[in-house]
């Protein structure tokens, strides 16, 4: 299990895809952590949403620490299985109903946004939930039996 898991090859294609994901999301999930930010997005959580509070402290959670581990490399394939479990959440039940385009133009209230831009985000977490972490990362130094070695 173990070695599904934490599992990489030396491929410096999964390296430029965590850490440009980690650092987009981690910027995304931040402004949800203190003052006006947290209380707004609570308030949408679980009044607009109608969704429980845990799931909104479980948003947060994947979006910070879950992007930090993504940028150090360390269960990559855990961190982008929740990255997309939440991007899918996110087009299910917000952004499905926009409709594709972000709001370009400014058509739609401030906020309102299309999926576009999720689906980039499900792409690159798939393919690191399917690659692992690549090159530079803790799963590689600590989980892989040789390093150098041919592996998925």
């Amino acid at each position: 299990m173990k070695y599904l898991i934490f599992n990489t090859s030396e491929n410096w294609a999964s390296t430029v895809l965590r850490i440009v994901l980690g650092i987009i999301i981690f910027i995304h999930g931040i402004g949800k952590l203190g003052g006006e930010g947290y209380s707004q997005f609570i308030y949408f959580f679980t009044e607009y949403l109608r969704m429980p509070i845990i799931l909104a402290w479980l948003t947060i959670a994947v979006e910070t620490i879950g992007s930090l581990l993504l940028i150090v490399g360390f269960a990559t394939r855990i961190n982008a299985i929740a990255l997309f479990g939440l991007f899918v959440g996110m087009i299910t039940f917000v952004h499905w109903d926009i409709g594709f385009s972000m709001n370009w133009w400014g058509q739609l209230e401030a906020g309102q946004e299309g999926f576009e831009y999720h689906l980039l985000v499900l792409a690159m977490s798939g393919a690191l939930a399917l690659l692992g972490g690549g090159k530079l990362s803790v799963d590689l130094l600590l989980f892989n039996p040789q390093p150098g070695a041919k592996t998925l």
